[in-house]
């Protein structure tokens, strides 16, 4: 009987291996540094770029709460959530800077940058997108780090040239946030 119980199990095994499939195409997860040498390069050109090709902000991931991109940002990225009223103008809130280690205390005093710049984009063949795909990327809220609340002062000292080595934000325990987000945002490019 125990012969007769085990030729069964084997029996069963052999039609389900030959029954279950694997999936088709398995996600691969690589690390950081085999990431960025995955990336393609090519020649870059910042003709014909203008900041007003990338439309922004539009009506945001919910178009029925009121608010739009940046908001919306603001709201994922505060520490302590702002209170937000007719139209979406967002009251109180607190947020920090990981780029300067600065605290924030008024959604005024923060731009929303892009982890890859918006010229870095066009030099990278968002020339060739178009205006629909442009305004995605200029309002992209679908990867983590794409769009990042920052004070003012950084939006201009960033870099809009490639990987982002002569910028690197103070040590603190986020410190890779900056360059771990670029690889995401510039994939999408």
């Amino acid at each position: 009987m125990v012969n007769a119980v085990l030729r069964g199990l084997v029996a069963a095994l052999v039609v389900l291996s030959a029954t279950v499939s694997s999936p088709a195409h398995a996600e691969e997860i690589l690390p950081l540094s085999e990431a960025v040498d995955g990336l393609s390069l090519g020649t870059e050109s910042r003709d014909g770029y203008s900041r007003d090709k990338f439309r922004h902000w539009n009506a945001g991931d919910n178009p029925a709460d009121g608010c739009h991109t940046r908001s919306e940002v603001l709201i994922h990225e505060a520490i302590e959530p702002p209170a937000a009223g007719p139209n979406c103008r967002l009251t109180g809130g607190s947020w920090f800077s990981y780029y300067d280690a600065v605290s924030v205390e008024s959604a005024s005093g923060l731009d929303i940058d892009h982890m890859v710049p918006l010229a870095e984009a066009w030099d990278s063949g968002a020339s060739a997108w178009s205006a629909q795909r442009r305004e995605g990327y200029a309002n992209d809220q679908g990867q983590e780090a794409s769009l990042v609340a920052v004070p003012p002062a950084r939006t201009g000292a960033r870099p809009t040239k490639t990987l982002p080595s002569g910028f690197p934000p103070p040590p603190t325990r986020t410190a890779a946030t900056p360059r771990s987000g670029w690889v995401p945002s510039s994939a999408g490019t």
